[in-house]
Protein backbone atom coordinates (compact mmCIF):
# COMPACT_ATOMS: atom_id res chain seq x y z
CA UNK A 1 0.00 0.00 0.00
CA UNK A 2 1.30 3.69 -0.79
CA UNK A 3 1.45 6.39 1.18
CA UNK A 4 -2.13 8.50 2.18
CA UNK A 5 -3.18 11.53 3.61
CA UNK A 6 -3.43 9.31 6.86
CA UNK A 7 0.07 8.88 7.35
CA UNK A 8 1.34 12.32 5.65
CA UNK A 9 2.81 14.13 9.63
CA UNK A 10 1.78 17.87 9.09
CA UNK A 11 -1.26 17.58 6.60
CA UNK A 12 -2.62 14.62 8.74
CA UNK A 13 -2.94 17.24 11.32
CA UNK A 14 -4.04 20.52 9.60
CA UNK A 15 -7.19 17.75 8.60
CA UNK A 16 -7.96 16.66 12.12
CA UNK A 17 -8.68 20.38 13.42
CA UNK A 18 -10.34 21.00 9.99
CA UNK A 19 -12.25 17.93 10.38
CA UNK A 20 -13.60 18.78 13.29
CA UNK A 21 -14.64 22.18 13.43
CA UNK A 22 -16.64 21.48 10.24
CA UNK A 23 -18.43 18.72 12.30
CA UNK A 24 -18.59 20.95 14.92
CA UNK A 25 -20.10 23.83 12.66
CA UNK A 26 -22.68 22.07 10.88
CA UNK A 27 -23.66 20.29 14.32
CA UNK A 28 -22.61 17.03 14.15
CA UNK A 29 -20.89 15.18 17.49
CA UNK A 30 -18.16 12.29 17.24
CA UNK A 31 -18.55 9.44 19.60
CA UNK A 32 -16.16 7.03 20.76
CA UNK A 33 -12.61 6.58 20.03
CA UNK A 34 -10.22 5.28 17.95
CA UNK A 35 -9.71 1.20 18.11
CA UNK A 36 -6.80 0.07 19.74
CA UNK A 37 -6.51 -2.83 17.55
CA UNK A 38 -3.65 -2.33 15.34
CA UNK A 39 -5.58 -4.29 12.46
CA UNK A 40 -9.59 -4.56 11.65
CA UNK A 41 -11.53 -3.93 9.13
CA UNK A 42 -14.09 -0.60 9.81
CA UNK A 43 -17.62 -0.98 8.61
CA UNK A 44 -19.07 2.30 7.35
CA UNK A 45 -22.98 2.11 7.29
CA UNK A 46 -25.30 3.34 6.77
CA UNK A 47 -24.36 4.22 3.18
CA UNK A 48 -26.90 5.88 1.71
CA UNK A 49 -25.95 9.45 0.41
CA UNK A 50 -23.04 10.74 -1.65
CA UNK A 51 -22.86 12.43 1.78
CA UNK A 52 -21.81 9.86 3.42
CA UNK A 53 -17.92 9.65 1.96
CA UNK A 54 -16.71 13.48 3.26
CA UNK A 55 -18.33 12.83 6.82
CA UNK A 56 -16.71 9.39 7.08
CA UNK A 57 -13.32 10.94 5.92
CA UNK A 58 -13.85 13.60 8.14
CA UNK A 59 -15.06 11.24 11.40
CA UNK A 60 -11.62 9.81 10.90
CA UNK A 61 -9.69 12.63 10.98
CA UNK A 62 -11.04 13.55 14.07
CA UNK A 63 -10.67 10.28 15.72
CA UNK A 64 -7.16 10.39 14.24
CA UNK A 65 -7.48 6.83 12.35
CA UNK A 66 -4.99 5.46 9.54
CA UNK A 67 -7.20 4.15 7.29
CA UNK A 68 -7.54 3.11 3.42
CA UNK A 69 -11.08 2.67 2.09
CA UNK A 70 -12.71 0.61 -0.86
CA UNK A 71 -14.40 2.64 -3.82
CA UNK A 72 -15.61 1.40 -7.22
CA UNK A 73 -12.61 1.43 -9.93
CA UNK A 74 -14.40 4.24 -11.78
CA UNK A 75 -13.53 6.73 -9.02
CA UNK A 76 -9.36 6.21 -10.11
CA UNK A 77 -9.62 7.69 -13.31
CA UNK A 78 -5.82 8.91 -15.16
CA UNK A 79 -4.47 11.26 -13.18
CA UNK A 80 -7.34 12.22 -10.57
CA UNK A 81 -7.13 8.16 -9.57
CA UNK A 82 -3.42 8.84 -7.95
CA UNK A 83 -5.33 11.67 -5.55
CA UNK A 84 -7.89 9.26 -4.78
CA UNK A 85 -5.36 6.59 -3.86
CA UNK A 86 -3.67 9.31 -1.70
CA UNK A 87 -6.60 9.57 -0.05
CA UNK A 88 -6.60 6.17 0.94
CA UNK A 89 -8.78 4.65 -1.82
CA UNK A 90 -8.10 1.33 -2.82
CA UNK A 91 -10.20 0.14 -6.43
CA UNK A 92 -12.83 -2.39 -7.15
CA UNK A 93 -13.49 -3.54 -10.17
CA UNK A 94 -16.42 -4.86 -9.49
CA UNK A 95 -16.88 -6.22 -13.16
CA UNK A 96 -13.99 -8.77 -12.72
CA UNK A 97 -14.43 -11.84 -11.28
CA UNK A 98 -11.39 -11.85 -8.85
CA UNK A 99 -10.86 -12.71 -5.09
CA UNK A 100 -11.17 -9.38 -3.47
CA UNK A 101 -11.41 -10.78 -0.34
CA UNK A 102 -8.06 -12.60 -0.51
CA UNK A 103 -6.18 -9.76 -2.04
CA UNK A 104 -7.75 -7.31 1.32
CA UNK A 105 -6.85 -10.23 3.80
CA UNK A 106 -3.04 -10.35 2.27
CA UNK A 107 -2.96 -6.64 2.80
CA UNK A 108 -3.73 -6.90 6.15
CA UNK A 109 -1.55 -9.85 6.64
CA UNK A 110 1.58 -7.98 5.15
CA UNK A 111 1.30 -4.43 7.34
CA UNK A 112 1.47 -4.02 11.43
CA UNK A 113 -1.13 -1.75 11.64
CA UNK A 114 -3.88 -1.09 8.59
CA UNK A 115 -7.66 -0.31 8.74
CA UNK A 116 -10.00 -1.01 5.96
CA UNK A 117 -13.30 0.68 5.74
CA UNK A 118 -15.77 -1.33 3.96
CA UNK A 119 -19.37 -0.01 3.41
CA UNK A 120 -21.21 -3.37 3.75
CA UNK A 121 -23.88 -2.45 1.26
CA UNK A 122 -21.66 -1.73 -1.69
CA UNK A 123 -24.07 0.51 -2.61
CA UNK A 124 -25.92 3.88 -2.05
CA UNK A 125 -29.25 2.15 -3.12
CA UNK A 126 -31.75 0.48 -0.70
CA UNK A 127 -30.45 -2.78 -0.04
CA UNK A 128 -32.34 -5.67 1.66
CA UNK A 129 -28.89 -7.86 2.29
CA UNK A 130 -25.72 -6.18 3.12
CA UNK A 131 -22.71 -8.09 0.76
CA UNK A 132 -20.56 -10.11 3.33
CA UNK A 133 -17.09 -9.76 2.10
CA UNK A 134 -16.41 -7.22 5.32
CA UNK A 135 -17.05 -10.48 7.49
CA UNK A 136 -14.49 -12.41 5.32
CA UNK A 137 -12.25 -10.26 4.92
CA UNK A 138 -12.07 -9.82 8.88
CA UNK A 139 -12.38 -13.73 9.62
CA UNK A 140 -9.59 -14.01 6.74
CA UNK A 141 -6.94 -11.88 8.78
CA UNK A 142 -8.20 -12.39 12.34
CA UNK A 143 -8.84 -8.97 12.71
CA UNK A 144 -12.09 -7.32 14.32
CA UNK A 145 -15.09 -5.81 12.64
CA UNK A 146 -15.30 -2.01 14.24
CA UNK A 147 -18.41 -0.49 14.16
CA UNK A 148 -18.43 2.74 12.62
CA UNK A 149 -21.58 5.22 11.75
CA UNK A 150 -23.11 7.90 10.77
CA UNK A 151 -26.56 8.43 12.65
CA UNK A 152 -28.00 11.68 10.58
CA UNK A 153 -31.22 11.53 12.85
CA UNK A 154 -29.37 12.70 15.93
CA UNK A 155 -25.82 14.58 13.68
CA UNK A 156 -23.64 11.75 15.54
CA UNK A 157 -21.35 9.29 14.32
CA UNK A 158 -17.96 7.25 15.54
CA UNK A 159 -17.51 3.91 16.06
CA UNK A 160 -19.51 1.81 18.54
CA UNK A 161 -17.26 -1.48 19.34
CA UNK A 162 -15.24 -3.94 17.71
CA UNK A 163 -16.22 -7.62 17.37
CA UNK A 164 -14.37 -9.93 16.80
CA UNK A 165 -15.85 -12.18 14.26
CA UNK A 166 -16.60 -15.98 15.69
CA UNK A 167 -16.90 -18.28 12.05
CA UNK A 168 -20.99 -18.19 12.83
CA UNK A 169 -22.36 -15.27 10.74
CA UNK A 170 -25.71 -15.68 11.30
CA UNK A 171 -25.10 -14.93 14.29
CA UNK A 172 -22.39 -12.50 14.19
CA UNK A 173 -24.70 -10.68 11.39
CA UNK A 174 -27.73 -10.80 13.90
CA UNK A 175 -25.33 -8.92 16.40
CA UNK A 176 -24.14 -6.03 14.06
CA UNK A 177 -27.67 -5.81 12.71
CA UNK A 178 -28.96 -5.02 16.18
CA UNK A 179 -26.05 -2.43 16.46
CA UNK A 180 -27.38 -0.87 13.46
CA UNK A 181 -31.23 -0.83 13.99
CA UNK A 182 -31.68 2.52 15.74
CA UNK A 183 -29.58 4.41 13.20
CA UNK A 184 -30.58 6.76 10.80
CA UNK A 185 -29.12 7.60 6.90
CA UNK A 186 -29.35 10.00 5.40
CA UNK A 187 -31.81 8.75 2.85
CA UNK A 188 -33.29 6.29 5.31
Amino acid sequence: MQRTIFDTPVINSCMHWLSRLLLWLTGWHVEGVAPTAPKYVLIAAPHTSNWDFPLTMMVCFALRLNICWMGKASLFPPIVGGVVAWLGGIPVHRERAGNLVQSMVNALDCKSRMAIVVSPEGTRSNVIHWKSGFYYIALGADVPIALGYLDFKGKVAGIGRLLQPSGNIAADMAEIRGFYADITGKNP
